[in-house]
């Protein structure tokens, strides 16, 4: 009952599952009537609670409301608002053109469905966001996944694929992250542009966590790795770095213009809340005029890694700013020690558990922002290390304290 995830709500709901973080959004929040440390949100440049931000939100609700302009961007929902924050947005990411989306998750299922037909082949990476995979759900074409961030995989793929659209005529679209969100690992964009020396597709990159992050100016993990040009279609979401709601997918004049009069999800949904959109452009400016919150956040994950490391935990292979924390333990054990962390140290993590990783691993996923403080690192970091110990001297196998 439930399915994987819904089958432990009965003892989870309210506590692991659909928590509820009350008070100003930051690194210290409420949580159980307790103040707790938090590292869960992924408002990386801390723009949550910026008071310009906050200023300009309220202002532009004051002069517009919520529900202007009224209707899809099509029809009636169009903006100047709307417009220059796309002009802007593409500039800064190096492409011809964006287009605002009213969602990233919903965008991304959009895009891949507007891009290709059943002529078609997809090659994705095996580890894509499930918002990649709904969007492959829509494909009537063929498909094949290769390991992840293995080239030598993605290039096997792409000689089937090659080998099918010489019989249906169609085309081929790579899709891969800029950074993944579970691993932190970057996407080997770089390597797979490189194989259009001997394949012909396009390279389509969720970059949703890169956005604002990477790169020398936060333009993206496509600035990171010098391959602007190469990413044929590059979409971020604004709910990260932006801290906000919506995203946008930029690339070639043509393209964009293709996917402005064919995403469904945009022609038969309103368009984004002109107060969102102010925001958001308040935010952006932030974003480009202020790198020392970038350099704020990369001093934090570095000694949060460092740290961490140091401490002998395993967290994995990030080359980001995303923070894994990789432990050996079942479903008693997980839950008894993040609620330890949270109970006893008054630190709030996300836990991920099988099946989004395999059984017999729990994994603490860490998200600095540049809210954070170098104290903050410094508690998390003695309490990680107890609740280590006591891992491993079996105290969460015997003490199920978890089970609500």
């Amino acid at each position: 009952m439930g399915g994987p995830l819904g089958q432990h709500q009965k003892w989870s709901h309210g506590y692991f599952s659909f928590p509820k973080l009350e008070g100003e959004i930051g690194p210290h929040m409420m949580f159980n009537g307790k103040e707790h440390l938090v590292w869960s949100l992924n408002n990386y440049l801390g723009l949550a609670d910026h008071p310009e931000v906050r200023a300009a939100d309220a202002q532009a609700a004051a002069d517009y409301g919520m529900a202007y302009p009224m209707g899809a961007r099509m029809m009636s929902g169009n903006s100047r608002h709307h417009e220059e924050l796309e002009q802007e947005l593409a500039a800064f990411v190096g492409k011809e053109d964006a287009f605002l989306l009213n969602y990233g998750y919903q965008g991304m299922v959009s895009i891949i469905d507007s891009l290709v037909n059943r002529n078609d082949v997809i090659v994705y990476d095996a580890e894509s966001h499930a918002c990649i995979i709904d969007g492959l759900r829509l494909h009537m074409g063929k498909r094949f996944v290769y390991q992840h961030n293995d080239i030598e995989s993605c290039e096997k793929q792409l000689e089937r694929a090659t080998r099918l659209v010489e019989q249906t005529g169609g085309g081929i679209l790579v899709i891969t992250e800029g950074v993944f969100g579970m691993s932190g690992a970057q996407g080997k964009l770089k390597e797979i542009i490189a194989l259009k020396d001997k394949y012909n597709f396009r390279l389509l990159v969720d970059d949703a966590h890169g956005f604002g992050t990477m790169g020398k100016t936060g333009a993206g993990t496509h600035e990171e790795q010098d391959c602007i040009e190469g990413t044929d279609v590059y979409f971020a979401t604004f709910a990260k770095s932006m801290a906000g709601i919506g995203a946008f997918v930029a690339g070639d004049k043509q393209v964009i213009d293709y996917l402005r009069y064919n995403m469904r999800s945009q022609i038969f949904a309103k368009a984004l809340p002109m107060p969102m959109v102010i925001g958001l452009k308040k935010r952006f400016e932030l974003l480009k005029s202020n790198p020392e919150l970038r350099t704020k956040l990369w001093e934090v994950a570095k000694a949060l890694q460092k740290g961490l490391k140091e401490r002998g935990f395993d967290i994995g292979i990030t080359n980001t700013m995303v923070t894994p924390v990789f432990l050996k333990g079942d479903l008693y054990e997980a839950t008894a020690l993040t609620r330890d962390l949270r109970e006893n140290y008054g630190i709030f993590c996300s836990i991920v558990i099988y099946p989004v990783i395999p059984k017999g691993l729990i994994l603490l996923r860490l998200i600095p922002t540049a809210a954070h403080s170098m104290q903050d690192v410094e508690h998390t970091l003695y309490a990680y290390s107890e609740m280590g110990e006591k891992l491993k001297a079996g105290y969460y196998k015997e003490n199920k304290m978890a089970v609500i």
